[in-house]
């Protein structure tokens, strides 16, 4: 009897020997917990990290970025000033203001702009990309495009930035801008021009044409800095941002071609004028024109002509009335100028445009509609006041 039960238990003990292993080769084979290739499946690990990590490396578009910088930040100087100002009490006190510019030769002239060196009196320091700092003369002054020109006198040669073409310029093209934000030396920005030919007011409620708009973020600071293209030349000085404080994406910049010609008056020693034709437009296109009575192809409608201006000088036909047509409230009446030079007034911005590279008496031709025919009104160019 004792020798059936010890054979039974034997028996038992063994089935349940072999039934654990079978099961654990089954279960072995399925989750490859040993970590051998098997044919029926790849081993998997939901936990381990990969052996290697590689980096994404640097795009195209990062690396011109990185090479801009590199080539054009020793050229981009931080400037501060202390303005002797006058308050109510005719105190004079003074006034500190910070802003950039860039070298453009290397005997150490520098540009900027005018509001950041203005002011009686002002004490300029320039600091380069090394922290040299130099005293700095004002030399030339347009107030009018909100320039100016530095010099300092250097210890030995400097790196200067290349000056570009403003003429050609078109909206969505990639532009890079370097100065010194709220005091944050050579910080660089990266945006687009957003629009050409704007037109804003400055502080002393000058009328600043002609501007480019950048998204690019200006910041305080940032005033007479370089806005380069794709390629690292200047195309503008950062002038202006939309709004009292910071950036908001809507910054404006000076046209390089208006610094070109300061320059070359400068170094003719030939007064620099800026040229005036003395009228206010609206552009009217489509429907809008139709609607007005004029050609569906539109054009640039005077709304205003100034009294002793070039414009009113040529006999360019003020409005007589006020209408509003759909949403827009218009002073017509006068004459619509449908080209300049012979290129067609189909953007706000050809006015502004046809002027780069004038001087005041030089001539341009101006077609207008006009009682119904297009006429040829041929206009010498005024200069506008508070040119230095």
């Amino acid at each position: 009897m004792k020798t059936r039960i010890a054979i039974l238990a034997a028996v038992l003990v063994g089935a349940f020997v072999f039934a654990t292993s079978l099961r654990q080769q089954t279960f072995s084979k399925l989750f490859d917990l040993r970590g051998a290739s098997t044919p029926e499946a790849t081993p998997v690990s939901l936990w381990s990290e990969p052996t290697t990590v590689r980096g994404a490396g640097l795009s195209q578009d990062e690396v011109n970025n990185i090479e801009i910088y590199k080539r054009n930040k020793e050229a981009t100087v931080n400037i501060t000033s202390i303005v002797y100002r006058q308050n109510w009490f005719l105190e004079i006190y003074p006034q500190r203001g910070a802003g950039s510019g860039f070298v453009i030769r290397k005997d150490g002239l520098i540009l900027t702009n005018n509001h950041v060196v203005a002011g009686r009196a002002p004490q300029i320091s320039v600091t380069l990309s090394d922290a040299t700092k130099y005293t700095a003369t004002v030399i030339y002054r347009d107030p009018a495009n909100d320039l100016a020109l530095l010099k300092i006198t250097p210890k030995g040669a400097l790196k200067v930035l290349p000056l570009g073409d403003s003429d050609n310029l078109q909206v969505g093209q990639k532009v890079l801008a370097i100065g010194n934000p709220f005091g944050f030396d050579h910080t660089l920005t990266t945006g687009i021009i957003s629009s050409l030919g704007r037109e804003i007011a400055d502080e002393t409620n000058r009328k600043l044409d002609g501007l480019i708009q950048t998204d690019a973020a200006i910041n305080p600071g940032n005033s007479g800095g370089p806005l380069f293209d794709s390629q690292g030349n200047v195309i503008g000085i950062n002038t202006a941002i939309y709004g009292p404080g910071g950036n908001i994406g809507i910054g404006f910049a000076m046209p390089i071609n208006r610094a070109k010609l300061m320059l070359t008056a400068y170094e003719t020693g030939k007064r620099y004028g800026r040229p005036w034709l003395g009228v206010e437009v609206a552009l009217v296109q489509g429907d809008l024109a139709v609607e007005l009575g004029l050609p569906a192809e539109g054009g640039l409608l005077v709304q205003r002509v100034m009294p002793g201006s070039a414009a009113e000088a040529a006999g360019i036909r003020p409005p007589r009335r006020s209408v509003v047509a759909g949403n827009f409230q218009l002073n017509i009446g006068g004459d619509l100028i449908m080209a300049i030079d012979g290129n067609a007034a189909n953007r706000t911005d050809v006015l502004s445009r046809a002027m780069q590279g004038k001087r005041p008496g030089d001539p341009l031709k101006i077609t207008v509609f006009r009682n119904g025919s297009r006429v040829d009104v041929n206009v010498t160019l005024g200069e506008l006041e508070g040119t230095v």
